[in-house]
């Protein structure tokens, strides 16, 4: 008989968002569990990546990136964010911004080391470090607005903290950090070596007038950051798995080391496409008001619904508590929304270590207005 080796991360199953999709087929039921939009991303750029691969664009990009996109990458940071980093130094384009945020802890965490994690946060960021012989410390955002408690932070910091993890724009909350956030953290940090991982990846989803504030344009943040952005997220293309990590040369150095033996390159004639397609600035200057839209439409229909909301301030999901609907654990509620009312949404317990449970569900509101209304008239039922 043979002997298997012990599982890596026992406590570790099928991804929640794969669970609730699947389910979702299953059943029929309207999809607003997992973040992807049910529209496609524009015609120009899947003209732009035909036109490459019909030219023999098909091969092997240079690892870091292919230079003519690392290039737009510098000029439309400096743009947002004041900021313009060195294309061949300090940006590294990845297989999406999963991998970014993978080799970013795998770089820099080591056995013993402590990395300091916001929760509800993202499912990928535990397991990552403690593949890396780290710990997660984690903090909890407070409720009812998910914000950070500094103080809380503050405590948390030992001489083993290799790292602190933030995510502007919130998934799966969608509470957005403020300028005074980013202060804060960098005045906590200094006189440390501890470093910083800034997942962005909702960076142009910010609504009601706010402005994004990014890791890079606060001076001594950025001296400490891998910050961590998804042409996926930006161009509705989500199955391309193209994103890009920013960091200072040192860091970068460190990142492409496991860049390079993770996935090596990212495909080519994506890369080439979007290069060329950054030149159209209103896409991502015009995608605040288009997804604020998608909001309020979404907003409307849950009105209609016992459900309570709070307006997500950023990224494309939307929380709604339904503890005056029902005192079920949130994963067996969302999975009962699913199979008898027929719309699928994420129970936020997932993204807690220890599935916190404050009855609240994730949906995803990256949907066509057809979407959005029949959800919501079967949510209306519940």
């Amino acid at each position: 008989m043979m002997n298997y080796p012990s599982s890596k991360l026992p406590d570790v199953g099928t991804s929640i968002f794969t669970v609730m999709s699947a389910l979702a087929n299953e059943h029929k039921a309207i999809n607003l569990s997992q973040g992807f939009p049910d529209f496609n991303c524009p015609e120009p750029l899947i003209n732009l990546v035909t036109r490459y691969m019909h030219e023999g664009f098909n091969q092997y990009a240079p690892m870091a990136g292919m230079p003519q996109l690392r290039q737009k990458i510098s000029l439309k940071t400096e743009k947002m964010y004041g900021f313009r980093p060195d294309p061949d130094t300090e940006i590294t384009v990845t297989s999406g911004a999963t991998e970014a945020l993978n080799a970013a802890i795998a770089a820099v965490v080591k056995a013993g080391d402590e990395v300091v994690v916001l929760e509800p946060c993202y499912d990928s960021y535990a397991p990552v470090i403690r593949l890396c012989g780290g710990s997660p410390i984690y903090v909890p955002l407070a409720l009812p607005d998910f914000s950070v408690d500094w103080d809380q932070v503050k405590k948390r910091l030992s001489s083993r903290t290799r790292m602190i993890i933030i995510n502007t724009p919130h998934n799966p909350t969608g509470a957005v950090m403020t300028k005074q956030d980013m202060g804060r953290l960098a005045n906590l940090l200094d006189g440390t070596d501890i470093l910083v991982l800034s997942d962005e990846v909702y960076e142009h989803m910010v609504f009601d007038g706010q402005q994004h504030y990014s890791a890079l344009q606060h001076p001594q943040l950025r001296a400490r950051s891998f910050v961590v952005s998804s042409f996926g997220k930006t161009y509705h293309t989500t199955g391309w798995k193209v994103g890009y990590a920013i960091a200072p040369p040192q860091l970068t150095s460190e990142l492409r080391k496991m860049h390079q033996f993770i996935t090596f390159s990212t495909a080519t004639p994506f890369q080439l496409a979007i290069a060329d397609f950054m030149d159209e600035e209103n896409h991502y200057l015009e995608l605040p008001d288009f997804y604020q839209a998608k909001r309020d439409f979404f907003l409307e229909q849950l009105r209609q619904t016992r459900f309570e909301v709070i307006p997500s301030a950023g990224t494309y999901f939307q929380l709604a508590r339904y503890s005056g609907v029902s005192d079920a654990y949130d994963l067996d509620f969302a999975k009962r929304l699913t199979t008898e009312t027929g719309v699928a949404a994420i129970p936020v317990s997932a993204f807690y270590h220890d599935k916190t449970d404050n009855k609240y569900l994730r949906f995803c509101f990256a949907k066509s207005e057809d979407t959005l209304r029949a959800a919501g008239e079967k949510l209306a039922k519940v």
